[in-house]
């Protein structure tokens, strides 16, 4: 991929890092850890450099063209050894928070692994761990790409990276691009008045967790078996879980939790148009519904925001943003203020899933136990929730600010509430 040219949507996303943090942030937990990190780290260096997209930079040149990947060899720089003081899992927790805020310069590097050795409790670990961290430019994908990355210098023997497919950009692109997306809307708008196709979600009122964070921003985790979910998939059984926990929170702390809703980063359909190929839905959590009744309407909400983002409408209005010239994009992600607050939101807390896949790898001979993410907050999201499974474990990784729960104790008596919930549903 050296010197290809950065898709319309990842160099939004690039561009995008410059006003909000939003690096993929993994973390893997390991039962045990290496006998020689050094020479680990040898082992991993040289699986990361087989890898073409962990082998480039960004190079952003100038207001006329698109920014362009350009390669980088793979170096020790880019793995990074951290003394924890404090080597306990809530220790290490801290530490790892750190990194969320400091944004990598990916016209550096694209990438950074970040280690830490001896961590004592970390979940479903016998004895001291270790954790790495992989630390990547959204530019390159989300946490249900990287992940893969991080597996394959992990030692994971086949690696599927899904192929992307760039759409040339030329002087006629744009117009005949927007006339076929306009024609193609039309038909959307004729579909949802016939029912064939769900009408947009609705948009969420504004909660204390839309507010602008402040105080001190924490990390969490709440870790279970496959088998104590609730009989959905893993999204729904999350989904079900923050509702009953994060409804019952801000119910506590005087919000109006009846139209409470999150926000649900969704892969589209093939084929990839770029690194980043997922769209941002609303779902509804209904918290003052039963536990399977709320199941059941989360699932439906699912169900209808994929039937809708698999209409003709939005291929082709992702094909005509894919025309966009980089001179009218970067004039609009110039324009673009972090500070405007809209009157509703599309949720009230987002909730993203990354699967692993087996458990397949390891550090140095530990074997991985556990794996989760961390997303950025923003002007509008104090609290973010990630979901990550590798092997039969499935771990929920919570990021928020103080004032989004309502206090210093906010975070723990939420996460409590979230495990608990968790067992429930």
């Amino acid at each position: 991929m050296t010197r290809e040219r950065l898709t319309p949507i990842d160099a939004q996303t690039f561009w995008l890092a410059g006003k909000i943090p939003n690096d993929t942030v993994l973390l893997f937990g390991f039962a045990g850890g290496p006998a020689d990190v050094a020479r680990t780290l040898d082992g991993l260096e040289s699986r990361a450099r087989s890898c073409p997209e962990l082998s480039v930079r960004v190079q952003d040149g100038g207001a006329w063209g698109y920014p362009r990947w350009v390669h980088r060899d793979v170096d020790r720089s880019q793995f990074v050894v951290h003394d924890l003081e404090d080597r306990t899992w809530a220790g290490c927790l801290a530490a790892v928070g750190a990194l969320v805020d400091e944004q990598l310069d990916a016209t550096d590097t694209a990438w950074r692994l970040h280690v830490f050795t001896d961590v004592d409790a970390l979940p479903g670990v016998d004895g001291p761990g270790t954790v790495a961290v992989l630390q990547i430019s959204h530019a390159l994908g989300g946490g249900g790409r990287t992940s893969a990355h991080a597996a394959l210098m992990f030692g994971r023997a086949d690696v599927d990276l899904p192929a992307i497919h760039p759409r040339s950009i030329g002087p006629i692109s744009l117009p005949l691009a927007g006339f076929r997306a306009a024609r193609a809307h039309r038909r959307l708008m004729a579909d949802v008045e016939s029912g064939a196709v769900p009408a947009q979600a609705e948009l969420r009122p504004l909660l204390r967790t839309n507010d602008r964070p402040s105080g001190p921003r924490s990390l969490r985790t709440v870790v279970r078996r496959r088998s104590e979910l609730a009989d959905a998939t893993v999204t729904v059984a999350a989904l079900s879980a923050v509702s009953a926990a994060l409804g019952a929170r801000l119910a506590a702390v005087g919000d109006d939790v009846s139209a409470l809703g999150a926000e649900v980063p969704m892969t589209k359909p093939p084929p990839r148009l770029g690194y980043n190929h997922f769209g941002n839905v609303g779902v509804g959590l209904y918290p003052g519904l039963p536990g399977r009744v709320r199941i059941a309407r989360i699932t439906d909400d699912l169900a209808a925001r994929r039937l809708r983002a698999g209409h003709q409408a939005m291929r082709a209005a992702d094909l005509a943003f894919a025309a966009t010239p980089a001179t009218l994009l970067r004039w609009g992600m110039g324009k673009f203020d972090a500070d405007v607050r809209p009157a509703a939101v599309t949720g009230n807390t987002v909730v993203s899933s990354v699967n692993c896949g087996a458990a397949d790898f390891s550090f140095g001979g530990a074997p991985v136990a556990l794996m989760t993410a961390f997303a950025g907050l923003s002007p509008m999201m104090g609290l973010t929730h990630v979901v990550g499974g590798v092997g039969d474990t499935v771990t929920i990784g919570v990021h928020a600010a103080e004032s989004a729960l309502g206090g210093p104790d906010g975070i723990d008596e939420y996460v409590a509430a979230l495990g608990t919930a968790l067992s429930d549903t």
